[in-house]
């Protein structure tokens, strides 16, 4: 068996075989200040410290980690259709104090960059790739640049970038980017709408396409809006959002180890408690049978987003060989889903990590982004309130 493939069949069985017995872990209050003068509660087990590690952003979204080890993050200014985006360089770490000294802008006025990650080539040359609302485009990236050296962007896809306003639940305006094991480059396109059969092929779906741009191909389809995405062993991972027309309480947010040429069923087919079950309205003549279940799930409503997976010897054994995810949160603050950083392990019940985002309709953040740091430290963004935040075990 390849190593690769043996790899990717350990981790799964890794995720799916921990002990039932695991108990919520008892959370205790931590007292968060902001330089804008809020004070607020999150909720965290007794061992783990929350600090906000730069602040001052604005809609902060997701993380990739440079060749030179520098952090990148995504910024997409706020929630309009918009062309003020930023791609932030978080410099000068001080792991002590839990904190970047500044965040330097590395790229402004970009059309809604949800997504940025690096790629060294057969060359050994390597890529920056940014994923816009229309369009995903590459450049040689040179160590310890603070601005792009090169300035000749090659466009390696272009994407639907129009479909209903954001406020009524569609055009999903986010793109984003993932490399697999394989040396192929995922990207995650969503729907131009809450639930409507597509006339664009591209919509729906994660693309699958060689480094430099060639032999573009639906991987997957079938997904309203797979805004996570990220490789782990030898698959390569996706939340989901669900539909909003079936209630409060259902269609599931989902998550996937993606296979290849899989139907994940929107809009016709949709998961409640994991279980498929077909639209009520927009049907199709061979029904829900070929539709791939998911992995795991998450409440409805509860807009899962950015996950990262920790499976070294030494992570603490609350969240040993699990995702951390987080739970952006439905905009229907009155049902309080997400709102949250989960633990989650295939074939068991949730475990909270990190709450109180959501506190009597306030809310203090949502939660975007996971990226680990250590085995038992990571960084979250809050794209609500422009906050990076470093959670770590106390020494």
């Amino acid at each position: 068996m390849h190593p690769d493939i043996r790899k990717g069949l350990l981790l799964l069985l890794a995720l799916g075989s921990f002990s039932l017995s695991i108990a919520q872990p008892r959370l205790v209050p931590r007292q968060i200040k902001t330089k804008d003068g809020r004070s607020f509660t999150l909720s965290a087990p007794a061992e783990f410290e929350i600090t906000p590690a730069i602040e001052g952003l604005k809609r902060v979204r997701f993380f990739a980690k440079a060749p030179d080890g520098r952090i990148f993050v995504t910024d997409m200014y706020n929630l309009a259709d918009n062309k003020r985006g930023t791609i932030y360089i978080l410099d000068d770490w001080n792991e002590r104090a839990g904190k970047f000294a500044r965040a330097i802008p590395y790229m402004t006025g970009l059309h809604n960059p949800n997504s940025v990650q690096f790629y060294r080539d057969g060359h050994g040359i390597d890529w920056i790739y940014i994923a816009e609302t229309g369009k995903l485009t590459r450049r040689i990236f040179r160590m310890g640049e603070e601005r792009p050296s090169d300035q000749r962007p090659q466009t390696l896809a272009t994407f639907p970038d129009y479909g209903l306003s954001y406020k009524y639940g569609g055009w999903h305006l986010t793109r984003t980017i993932a490399f697999g094991p394989n040396g192929k480059m995922y990207v995650s396109v969503g729907s131009s709408c809450n639930s409507c059969v597509e006339k664009e092929e591209v919509r729906a779906s994660v693309l699958e396409m060689n480094p430099d741009g060639t032999d573009q191909r639906i991987f997957a389809r079938g997904l309203r809006n797979a805004v996570g995405l990220r490789a782990f062993g030898n698959f390569v991972f996706a939340t989901n959002q669900g539909s909003d027309h079936l209630g409060l309480q259902k269609p599931d947010e989902t998550f996937y180890a993606l296979k290849d040429g899989a139907d994940y069923g929107w809009p016709y087919c949709h998961s409640s408690n994991g279980k498929i079950f077909a639209d009520p309205t927009i049907k199709r003549r061979e029904g829900c049978s070929n539709v791939t279940p998911p992995y795991a799930f998450f409440p409805a409503r509860s807009s899962a987003l950015g996950f990262d997976y920790f499976d070294d010897p030494s992570a603490p054994g609350i969240f040993k060989n699990a995702f951390l995810v987080s739970l952006h949160g439905s905009t229907n603050k009155t049902i309080a889903h997400g709102y949250r950083i989960v633990i989650m392990r295939k074939g068991q019940p949730l475990q909270d990590l990190i709450t109180g985002f959501l506190s009597k309709s306030v809310v203090n953040g949502r939660p975007c982004d996971i990226l680990k740091l250590g085995p038992d430290s990571f960084l979250f963004t809050d794209d609500n309130k422009g906050i990076v935040y470093y959670v770590r075990r106390k020494s």
